[in-house]
């Protein structure tokens, strides 16, 4: 179990050295066991023709492979029937059970995928994508500026992005007097006992990094041996480690402050008002996943109009309606006012552009991680 004591029930991240990672919370929670998924060795589950469409397919298919509980199936359902185009979906609980899976199958198995930030960068160098069609995505517009041209894929040569979020900080303030402004400040020997940490290494070690002015991918051993004395000092403070459900400990009271994603912070909002969200001044850990298309898709053209229809802004705000995570659709956004006020959901766009994605390390680094994580475990 790599130094956690226990493995999460929704969608994660293992991240490269097989740990698990980030939970990404919605309205309820993700269904798809991670023991399921570990029995089925990457396999998916399939929902062949998602949706009811009672049209008939004159126009093929469209074989997708995404994250469970992401997309709405009427949303599927509807794109079926304007376009007769038969949609076959199969679904995956983390980025590499994905790319596991892909792998494993014939080249052209699957038209669109749904990898995350680091995972698009790598299926981009191991050229398992294909280039987009940039004429074809004439909806692209709708997209806010600043999920466009990311590092892990300039100029959005092989992905558009979906939905996102950041890793925040929540605080009771009716039992936390302390200004807390940004990571740094978890650190405080005040907080002692008070905090409920995501059950994540880089997220951890990578808040860690932040508070000291480093990037989250920091990859030099002088300056990860600083980072490793720091990381220990927030020990006495994390009371739960939990990326299953972090805003239990907070609504509950067990703990006064969470480290977690933005949407379960937004969750708990709901539950007590004296909850705020704080949005690190240091800069966040920042996610985004993405729509791509397979090397060798079969049905290129149908996964062309598949990820353009996506991008149509009604379309969005039935996904937002759905499953509120940061809306990357800036047209969507705007014409829901309660979603578009609320920072814990529709995330600022200072504070996206001012966070960091999580790379991709090489081994060696990857082991100076680990160690870090199963010293401050243990």
């Amino acid at each position: 179990k790599n130094g956690t004591d226990k493995l999460p029930v929704h969608r994660f991240r293992i991240y490269e050295s097989g740990q698990k990672g980030r939970i990404i919370m919605r309205y309820g929670k993700r269904v798809m066991s991670v023991m399921l998924s570990l029995a089925l060795l990457g396999t998916s589950v399939s929902l062949t023709g998602c949706g009811s469409s009672s049209k008939k397919a004159e126009n093929g298919e469209l074989n997708m492979f995404i994250w469970t509980e992401y997309v709405p199936d009427s949303v599927i359902s509807d794109f079926e029937k304007e376009y007769g185009i038969k949609v076959n979906v199969s679904t995956f609980s983390s980025n590499e059970d994905m790319l596991a899976k892909v792998k494993s199958e014939d080249e052209g198995t699957y038209d669109i995928v749904q990898p995350s930030d680091y995972m698009v960068e790598s299926m981009i160098k191991q050229e398992m994508l294909e280039k987009l069609d940039q004429k074809a995505l004439t909806n692209l517009s709708n997209i806010g500026d600043q999920y466009l041209d990311p590092s892990y894929d300039p100029g959005n040569v092989y992905s558009v992005p979906y939905q996102g979020g950041v890793a925040a900080i929540g605080v009771n303030t009716d039992k936390v007097k302390t200004d807390i402004k940004g990571y740094k400040d978890l650190f405080d020997s005040s907080l002692k006992g008070q905090i409920v940490a995501l059950d994540d290494y880089r997220a951890v070690i990578g808040m860690t990094e932040r508070s000291m002015g480093l990037s989250m991918n920091e990859t030099d051993t002088s300056k990860l041996s600083k980072v490793a004395d720091k990381l220990q000092t927030i020990k006495d403070n994390i009371a739960v480690y939990d990326s299953d459900s972090p805003k239990s400990s907070l609504i509950s009271g067990d703990c006064n402050v969470s480290y977690c994603w933005a949407a379960e912070i937004a969750l708990a909002m709901e539950e007590n008002p004296a909850i705020k969200i704080v949005f690190p001044e240091e800069g966040a850990y920042k996610f985004i996943d993405n729509w791509a298309i397979c090397k060798g898709a079969k049905n290129y053209d149908n996964a062309m109009k598949f990820i353009n229809y996506m991008c149509d802004d009604k379309v969005a705000g039935k996904v937002i309606e759905e499953f509120p995570y940061l809306n990357v659709n800036q047209k969507a956004v705007e014409a829901n006012e309660d979603y578009s006020k609320n920072e814990a959901k529709n995330i600022p766009s200072d504070v996206f552009e001012k966070g960091e994605f999580v790379s991709n390390l090489d081994t060696d680094t990857l082991k100076v991680y680990n160690d870090m994580w199963n010293k401050l475990k243990n």
